[in-house]
């Protein structure tokens, strides 16, 4: 994730997030408005998912719900990296059943399908899989934050503490929501996303 920006690096060179406060009401609507809507929901509907046909088809699910490439692709290279730093020191037979589907091509390896796949053979109970989740995806975005920005450490932990309760409202909102409630309605994210490509110089490969 330390790589990544999801569009957030496109909204930094358009001045629009410049403080802490920005950051911290940018990431308010990341958590509420995106990732509880889509991301959120793939790793609770994948912990719920028994049959590995399900768990293949919610996976193109969740790739077809990602209309930015960068994004697309961001997703797949944080799960094939998670797969890679995992499996040597995890005994995850889910996951190791996955990377075999990945090395045959059958599967893309989307973030939220291989997360919600590891705590669960690591006994996570669903509350925490999902709480734990959006934690990592926001705490990974305040850190790029920091250095884009720039912001001062103190500045980044002061956010990250802020947020810790809108991540547990967000999990509540997730737990109460399905497939039917997929929404990528956070248009402004999406034509970020899009438009990082072209940014004239970039920290961040999406």
């Amino acid at each position: 994730t330390y790589t990544h920006s999801f569009g957030m690096e496109t909204f930094i060179q358009e001045d629009a997030i410049k403080t802490k406060e920005d950051l911290f009401h940018f990431l308010q609507v990341y958590l509420h408005e995106n990732v509880s809507y889509t991301d959120g929901i793939f790793v609770k509907e994948s912990y719920q998912k028994e049959e590995l046909a399900e768990l293949m088809r919610l996976e193109k699910i969740c790739d077809a719900s990602k209309n930015a490439e960068e994004t697309r692709e961001a997703s797949s290279m944080i799960g094939k990296q998670f797969v890679k730093a995992v499996l040597p020191v995890s005994d995850t037979p889910s996951l190791e059943k996955w990377n075999e589907l990945l090395q045959e091509k059958k599967v893309i390896a989307h973030f939220p399908i291989v997360y919600s796949l590891y705590a669960k053979d690591l006994a996570f109970d669903l509350y925490t899989t999902v709480l734990t989740f959006l934690y990592s995806s926001t705490v990974g975005l305040v850190h790029n934050a920091v250095r884009a920005i720039p912001l001062g450490q103190k500045a980044g932990i002061e956010v990250i503490h802020r947020l810790i309760p809108e991540m547990e409202k967000a999990t509540i909102n997730v737990l109460e929501r399905d497939l039917s409630d997929l929404s990528n309605h956070a248009v402004g994210l999406e034509l970020a996303s899009m438009q990082h490509k072209y940014l004239r110089s970039r920290l961040f490969i999406s």
